[in-house]
């Protein structure tokens, strides 16, 4: 395997943007379990967000949901983040909630419908430019659910318009990503339903435009990693949404599921440049703690990734390339199993206490008494979010 030492020195590049809505009551579809200590502000999303930041040192950014964490002043919210330790980071749309997005909202028939939705994203990116953001991200649900219910190409015409307007709009050091999901809440058809798709899309829009791949929004069996190196290799992977599924779009805290899947997907990140603070790839978690608590579920989120990325960068790349030009294909399978199976999880405590962090963050954060604190502090009021 590679040196130790040498993958430690590379781990401190990691950084994973969290969610703020992951703070909030939300989960499933059908039934959302509140829990105590809710934040009821924006404000307060952000305080939760610096605790997990504060003891994992992997969660320097937090990303913010329109209009679910809308404000007055922008810039005030700015710093008071900067006083809590973390930055703002990618600003999410939302054009799904609303009755008049019905039957679309970018791909909307109806003009109207269409201009309210651009409009919302120019509000979006005048927010952008008050927080210091960098990514507009898009997620669609657009679609349709029945044969000849509407114009399926029709639609991909009018996306490709409404975003021209959208990208345009961008300043200097800004970008969209376009997120895809394979089906829901349309069932017929989806307008972005692929990777393919946001590809075609961005690649025509311009070099500001990428794909923000979400790790649940396939199909079972989907070779995630394939995309992942795919996109890297044309240029165009700009984030990751990273979360967990057994069936569908399930958003559970990411490596639940399938840690060997997340280790498979950060090799082909740190194999096509996608790793470190300059490589272009913004790592996200997007997820909906319903069962567990959001704080801890967020801690053992970003510990995952932090671990399988630690894994990723023991792989012995000289040795599996050479046993891959030789056709060697149990040794190959054999170097790439060795990284996986290292438990590094000693190593990963002794590095954070060498940085001046908790060796488990998650007996930290219990012992902390936060949780117990916001639990008695926020009684009252509701919730900063969509009201799940």
């Amino acid at each position: 395997m590679n040196d130790v030492a040498t993958a430690l020195g590379r781990l401190g590049e990691l950084a994973i943007e969290v969610p703020s809505w992951a703070y909030g009551n939300s989960g499933t579809r059908f039934k959302v379990f509140g829990t105590p200590g809710t934040p009821r502000t924006v404000q307060e999303k952000l305080a939760d967000a610096a605790k997990v930041h504060e003891l994992t040192g992997l969660a320097p950014t937090v990303a913010l949901h329109i209009p679910w964490d809308k404000v007055d002043d922008y810039s005030a919210l700015r710093e008071y983040a900067a006083g809590l330790g973390v930055g703002l980071g990618t600003i999410n749309s939302n054009t799904f909630q609303d009755d008049e997005y019905k039957c679309g909202s970018l791909t909307s028939s109806n003009q109207a419908v269409r201009r309210r939705a651009i409009d919302h994203h120019l509000e979006c990116i005048d927010i952008m430019h008050a927080t210091g953001s960098q990514d507009l991200k898009i997620w669609l649900a657009d679609g349709t659910n029945y044969p000849g219910q509407d114009d399926i190409r029709g639609r991909q015409d009018r996306l490709a318009e409404s975003l021209q307007e959208i990208y345009a709009a961008l300043g200097d050091g800004q970008r969209l990503v376009l997120e895809y999901k394979f089906f829901e809440p349309a069932f017929y058809h989806t307008d972005v339903p692929d990777w393919g798709t946001s590809y075609a899309q961005t690649l025509a829009l311009g070099e500001k435009a990428f794909v923000c791949l979400d790790t649940g929004h396939h199909a079972p069996g989907t070779n995630i990693e394939f995309i992942v190196m795919q996109l890297l290799r044309l240029g165009k992977l700009g984030s990751f949404d990273f979360n967990s599924r057994f069936y569908a779009d399930d958003d559970l805290i990411v490596g639940a599921a399938d840690p060997f899947q997340l280790f498979r997907i950060m090799h082909e990140v740190i194999r096509g440049g996608g790793y470190g603070k300059d490589s272009g790839v913004a790592l996200m978690l997007d997820q909906c703690h319903n069962l567990e608590e959001k704080i801890p579920g967020q801690i053992r989120s970003v510990l995952n990734v932090q671990e399988m990325t630690l894994r990723a960068l023991l792989v012995d790349t000289a040795a599996l390339g050479e046993a891959q030009r030789a056709g060697d294909v149990l040794a190959a399978n054999g170097i790439f199993n060795d990284a996986f199976y290292t438990d590094v999880r000693p190593i990963l405590a002794e590095w954070r206490e060498s940085r001046g962090l908790p060796a488990d963050p998650m007996a930290a954060f219990k012992a902390s008494g936060y949780q117990k604190q916001i639990n008695e502090d926020r009684v009252g009021g509701q919730q900063a979010g969509w009201g799940a």
